[in-house]
């Protein structure tokens, strides 16, 4: 997302793309006009209010497989996919019969149900390094519950996380973030605490120094690190040969736990995430998106000896009256069944290699520089002639230029993400035409940027 004081001081941007937003667009622009009396912003999460790219955001009335139907009636190609979870497309059929027959029993009873434990062991079995899991109803919630965890496993209270590398709202993650939180402040949001910022230590991703360094002089202070399994939140960019590793190798030497943010990366990447692509082992891991099948789901899970820290067995307390609702769990069982029946990861990465050669080639053939960056059906450009490996490197992109990029493609009926900062996903439903339809159309943008 734009930084805010780089939004405010903009305005020329704003005014820019506002007029090609309107155009056809009268009933989502009346439903913002309305969102603002009632919501903060008229949005319910940053990101979706356009502020990064300028105008106003549209509103879907219906989504079915790589598509989004608009209140207005434009059909659009979809490369956002719910932010992630969509990784089967839109309202997938298995998925909708589990929801409506886990309806037809009751949407939630407060008290356990067989799913829960027929998903937590599905989980088991595709992430090797979870023995025990526990259910939550978002990632945000997963990674707050994983840190608590964790301080409270080690005794320990400083958390290390890394610049641009978003894990949720909570106060001690809202520093140097990714996402919607992409700003400069420290901390990152007002109503945070400097008191509570101060325990989280910050290094640049893919600084192997910098890691050393604050182990060095932090280590025996240090109750967890914590990573994303694919930086995600900032774009998206790649951990250099040997990172995670190392991250891994200091956390044991120092009794630190590892902790892997698999909420965007869970099930996406392999069957087994983005610690499978790596062979990573860690010590917790943090789960949202994909299993919940695109209802609201988040798990932890990890070592049986740190998850049993949890109440009721531990002292540290973690609840939630909708956690490991039925609704929930058919979504999210339904969605890793059909993942483990299908090829749908082979197909995946194939679509992605289709868009990340016909959009390098287009972005040649403009004369127009970009990073691309891709890990099976994650992907990301950035407008700039320079590598990126992390967040300083993401902060040199050309984000006019991506604004005018987003709406050259909006336009012509393909929707990414309306942030330079944010990746993009690829679902088993698109085909190798809309991919085709997708290189075609940025070709044709690219060229007038």
């Amino acid at each position: 997302m734009l930084p805010r004081e780089q939004t405010e001081t903009c305005p020329q941007l704003i005014l820019c793309f506002n007029v090609l937003a309107i155009v056809n667009r009268p009933k989502s622009e009346a439903l913002f006009a309305a969102a603002l009396a009632h919501i903060p912003g008229g949005v319910n999460s940053p990101v979706r209010a356009f502020r990064a790219v300028g105008g106003n955001p549209f509103f879907v009335e219906s989504a079915l497989g790589a598509h989004l139907r608009t209140v207005d009636g434009d059909e659009l190609l979809d490369y956002v996919g719910t932010w992630g979870p969509a990784i089967l497309g839109h309202a997938h059929p298995r998925i909708i019969a589990a929801v409506k027959a886990a309806a037809d029993r009751g949407t939630s009873f407060g008290v356990p149900n067989p799913l829960e434990v027929t998903l937590a062991q599905r989980v088991k079995e595709f992430v090797p390094s979870v023995q025990k899991v526990r259910f939550c109803n978002s990632g945000t919630e997963a990674c707050m519950s994983a840190i608590r965890l964790a301080r409270g496993f080690t005794k320990r209270d400083k958390l290390l996380k890394f610049d641009g590398c978003y894990h949720g709202h909570a106060d001690s993650l809202l520093v140097k973030a990714g996402s919607g939180a992409l700003t400069l402040g420290q901390p990152d949001s007002a109503g945070v605490p400097a008191d509570f910022a101060k325990h989280t230590l910050v290094a640049p991703f893919n600084d192997p120094e910098a890691l050393r360094s604050l182990f060095a002089a932090h280590g025996q202070e240090i109750a967890a690190v914590i990573v994303e399994g694919v930086p995600a939140n900032a774009g998206l960019y790649l951990p250099r040969p040997g990172f995670y590793e190392l991250i891994a190798r200091l956390c044991r030497e120092s009794g630190a736990l590892f902790i892997f943010d698999e909420v965007m990366t869970g099930f996406r990447l392999a069957q087994g995430g983005a610690q499978q692509l790596f062979g990573l082992t860690p010590d917790l891991s943090t789960f949202g998106k994909i299993i919940g099948g695109g209802l609201p789901v988040g798990a932890l899970g990890g070592r049986a000896d740190v998850m049993d820290y949890l109440a009721p067995l531990g002292p540290v307390y973690q609840a939630g009256t909708l956690s490991g609702n039925p609704l929930a769990m058919a979504a999210g069982l339904a969605a890793l069944n059909e993942l483990a029946a299908t090829d749908a990861y082979a197909r995946l990465d194939q679509l992605g290699q289709q868009l990340e050669a016909g959009l390098i080639d287009a972005a040649k053939s403009a004369g127009v520089a970009v990073q691309w960056k891709r890990i099976g059906s994650m992907f990301c450009g950035y407008f700039t002639d320079r590598p990126v490996w992390n967040l300083a490197d993401a902060l040199h992109s050309d984000r006019a230029r991506f604004a005018k990029f987003f709406h050259g493609l909006l336009g012509a009926g393909i929707y990414l993400a309306p942030s330079q900062f944010e990746a993009g996903f690829i679902s088993a439903a698109h085909t190798p035409a809309d991919i085709e339809q997708t290189i075609q159309t940025a070709a044709k943008v690219l060229k007038t940027l």
